[in-house]
């Protein structure tokens, strides 16, 4: 039997906009809203609009100074080099009108999908306007003003006593969502994503473990850059797996940053939408054995809007609520509908063709390092386990 499942989603989320030519554009939304309607996936029913966080909900990760400044910014009372201090009114951040109100409605929406999971409404619930893993306490960050996962992650903790699993498929580091729980061991995070040398945000090495209580509760896998399927997903698929069992969470809240793809605008890697497939069916698989099904999805990065981003969020939604209809064309009356808007040719099948690129010269060296990586990255948890078996 099919769980039930949310799909928190208001054309609203569409508001947060910094400008027109800025990487970070949340028309990928609809495009895959309209996606998983044109094959018959998304009910209305199954349509829950989200909530605005209030200051309250915000302030149990940002402080509320920042979150006055955030107001303000958006209301353009706020001097420009006082703006700059809080990460605001820059090139990766600028600052957009009512720039507050659009960022509270994304973090209110994944508290949407916190409620629909924890009161039992549902099993699953997704947020694909969510997963800004880059905001901090008081200061915006890569694209991100405030911190969804973050504020979801204390709500989890305060209003439902939830230990909670967070897993950061994103290319880039989930360094906001870590450096908030760092010290607590009540909160594990799982980062797998492009090594940091050559990639904002430069966080998210194998040592950064926790500190104090919390200290063994964080982990991080840094790939190599040009890292292609094979390698990634023996990476992941050993690392969820052993992270889960290692900490056996109440609830599992996954962000599916679709920025790892070799189509994507602003990483290194050269993954297709073979490790699209697998995430979702991983943290599905992670979410059944350790948590009753509890399972949290939010969006996150992907830059390549037209031809990745809409494919890689639908196969969540898919792999939630079971629907295998996910294989071979997509709908015909959505790509010809949007082939009009778009800049770049839109793919007609789900799975990308094998020779998607060129071959990759230093595969086996990029694999050995990335065997290596995930090696010191799970030693503690697989010391732990031979201490306890000898």
């Amino acid at each position: 039997m099919t769980d039930k499942c949310s799909f928190v989603f208001s054309e609203e989320l569409l508001n947060y906009k910094f400008s027109s030519h800025h990487p970070f554009n949340q028309f990928r939304l609809k495009l895959t809203v309209d996606l998983l309607k044109k094959l018959n996936a998304l009910d209305e029913k199954q349509i829950i609009i989200p909530r605005s966080a209030s200051v309250q909900d915000l302030s149990l990760i940002h402080d509320p100074n920042y979150i006055d400044a955030v107001f303000k910014a958006g209301h353009d009372q706020l001097p420009i080099e006082i703006a700059e201090n809080y990460g605001l009114g820059t090139e990766d951040t600028p600052i957009f009108p009512n720039m507050h109100e659009a960022s509270s409605l994304l973090v209110g929406g994944t508290l949407t999908a916190v409620d629909q999971v924890m009161t039992g409404q549902a099993v699953h619930a997704v947020h694909l306007g969510g997963g800004l893993h880059h905001g901090f306490r008081g200061k915006a960050s890569g694209f991100c003003i405030y911190n969804d996962s973050s504020v979801a992650i204390k709500y989890l903790q305060q209003k439902y006593n939830a230990r909670v699993l967070y897993v950061d498929t994103d290319a880039h580091h989930g360094d906001g969502v870590q450096w908030s729980f760092y010290d607590d061991p009540n909160v594990c995070t799982l980062s797998i994503h492009e090594t940091g040398r050559y990639l904002f945000p430069g966080t998210g090495n194998v040592n950064e473990r926790g500190q104090g209580k919390g200290y063994g509760y964080s982990f991080n896998i840094p790939v190599d850059a040009f890292t292609e399927d094979e390698s990634w997903l023996h990476s992941y698929s050993h690392a969820i797996r052993e992270v889960a069992d290692f900490f056996k969470p109440d609830v599992i809240l996954t962000q599916n940053g679709a920025d790892a793809h070799y189509f994507d605008p602003l990483t290194h890697l050269s993954a297709t939408m073979k490790i699209y497939r697998e995430i979702p069916k991983l943290a599905h698989e992670i979410a059944h054995q350790y948590c009753n099904g509890r399972w949290i999805a939010v969006g996150g990065g992907g830059y390549d809007i037209w031809r990745v981003v809409p494919r890689a969020w639908a196969l969540i939604w898919l792999e939630m609520t079971e629907n295998p209809n996910c294989y071979g064309n997509l709908p015909d009356e959505w790509v010809q509908f949007w082939q009009k808007d778009s800049p770049v040719e839109l793919p007609k099948e789900w799975d990308d063709p094998d020779n998607l690129y060129l071959p990759i010269p230093r595969k086996a060296e990029i694999t050995e390092k990335n065997l290596q990586t995930l090696e010191k990255a799970l030693y503690p948890i697989r010391n732990q386990q031979k201490s306890q078996s000898s």
